[in-house]
């Protein structure tokens, strides 16, 4: 009985996982084309939904891609208004960077907690 209760609540964390990492994509993708929409509030609701999708979706096997796939979005988005003169892109990476960012730190500590704490 225990075992299914845990299955379904792994279940459950990775859906919401998996619908946070849509809806941020998504959002990125689309409050770029919007400008009447509040940018500090777009980027918060992204930094929330990347700490959702560090926190549920990335499991210890997949940390190493997973922090290599968060850097190689994370530099564009850095350095997008140093290179691309195209506003709408611009806003794109600079959107994708502000949702990676805060799951690259979740894993990334999850990761170092792991490893300093084996014997």
């Amino acid at each position: 009985m225990a075992r299914k209760k845990e299955a379904k609540a792994r279940l459950l964390a990775e859906g919401i996982g998996e619908v946070a990492f849509l809806v941020g994509i998504l959002l990125a993708v689309i409050s770029a084309f919007l400008t009447a929409v509040e940018p500090m509030l777009v980027k918060a609701v992204l930094a929330v939904l990347g700490v959702i999708v560090g926190l549920l979706n990335i499991r210890q096997e997949e940390t190493a891609k997973f922090l290599i796939a968060a850097l190689v979005l994370l530099v564009p988005g850095v350095t997008a208004s140093k290179f691309i003169e195209v506003e709408l892109v611009n806003n794109i990476l600079v959107n994708i960077a502000t949702f990676v960012w805060p799951a690259a730190v979740i894993v990334a500590l999850k990761t170092v907690w792991d490893l300093a704490s084996r014997k």
